[in-house]
């Protein structure tokens, strides 16, 4: 089949005939009919992550056909129309029977720990545990579009901060994974106030329902320009990009006893900031809570969003590209100058 590889870091991938995969005996075969460009498939193409051994094949927001299943696999069949979360939980430790799949122990990580989608191909372990099923409502580019960034804005939300209508979100940040947290708040009911210095992310957010947007660029205090504009602070704030600057921006954007969610991956310098435990946690008390990626069980409730009309994602992808383009779509994410989500749809 073929593939995009990282043969190394921080040059250009090369397109290359490598072997299909084995068919795990729990699992599938997908046959890859779209896969979405994402800024941590930058982190591992940049060699931040520690996860990417070389060569490899990046790539974990995909959709796809099922093209063969394995001996063990009980719930599928070739020819069903599906996804899975970047994280495949192994389905039988109790952070998995208990719901928590994204902090299962066992876990293998598509495109990280394994080669990715940025290829023909990919199998799928434990997938009566981990594949989803696509509604036939929906197309592969705007499922894979979803991918981990629409998913993870949507447990961030949802299931971390419990945003309830009619309080203020904070997005610091307008990426794909920030720009899904926008449109998720708004569809919430929730009033949504964007940050971000590219003019054309934040226009975007205010197409996906952003109630305010906010230009942080030159601006002293950011913290004190949100709480400005939702007259005392957010309820919820979001971190989208794992920079220290924007972490301690959301913080400072709370109001008391407000809600930050880390949903962006902070990596080199930014992984251990200084916290201001004082000033903001106790004083303030407020939460910090963490968040990476999706459960597979938690598809569903954001599939029926998109479904009943109160989630529009047709704005979110901004550029279908076809595979031997990946590489060049990665290497734009240096500038941080992009708006909205790039989808491979043309993979030979």
């Amino acid at each position: 089949m073929q593939a995009a590889v990282i043969e190394a870091f921080n040059t250009p991938l090369a397109l290359r005939q490598v072997a299909d995969p084995d068919c795990p005996a729990d699992g599938v075969i997908v046959r890859l009919e779209a896969c979405g460009v994402c800024r941590s498939d930058w982190h591992g193409w940049k060699g931040a992550d520690p996860d990417v051994r070389l060569p490899h094949v990046p790539g974990h927001e995909f959709a796809g056909v099922v093209e063969a299943v394995g001996r063990d696999c009980r719930r599928f069949r070739p020819g069903d129309r599906v996804t899975a979360p970047f994280i495949l939980a192994c389905g039988t430790c109790p952070d998995c029977l208990g719901g928590d799949a994204t902090v299962c122990d066992r876990q293998q990580i598509v495109g990280f720990t394994a080669w990715g989608a940025f290829a023909e191909r990919i199998a799928v372990q434990r997938a009566d545990f981990n594949l989803v099923a696509m509604p036939d409502e929906l197309d592969f580019v705007t499922v894979a579009g979803m991918g981990c960034r629409v998913t993870t804005a949507f447990r961030a939300i949802v299931d971390r901060a419990g945003l309830r209508p009619g309080e203020w979100l904070a997005v610091h940040g307008c990426g794909g994974v920030g720009l899904s947290a926008v449109a998720i708040g708004a569809a919430l009911g929730a009033a949504v106030v964007a940050v971000d210095i590219n003019p054309a992310a934040l226009a975007l957010a205010r197409r996906l329902g952003a109630t305010a947007t906010l230009d942080a660029t030159g601006l002293d205090d950011v913290g004190a320009a949100v709480r400005e504009a939702t007259g005392g602070g957010a309820h919820v704030s979001v971190e989208g990009l794992g920079v220290t600057a924007t972490f301690l921006n959301s913080l400072r954007s709370l109001r008391k006893l407000g809600r930050h969610v880390q949903v962006g991956m902070p990596l080199g310098r930014h992984a251990e900031p200084t916290l201001p435990l004082l000033e903001q946690v106790y004083s303030r008390q407020i939460q910090i809570l963490g968040t990476r990626g999706i459960a597979a069980s938690r598809f569903p409730a954001l599939f029926q969003m998109v479904r009943a009309g109160r989630l529009d994602l047709a704005h979110l992808v901004t550029r279908r590209i076809a595979l031997a383009e990946a590489g060049a779509a990665l290497a734009a994410m240096d500038g941080f100058t992009g708006a909205g989500i790039t989808v491979i749809d043309r993979f030979h």
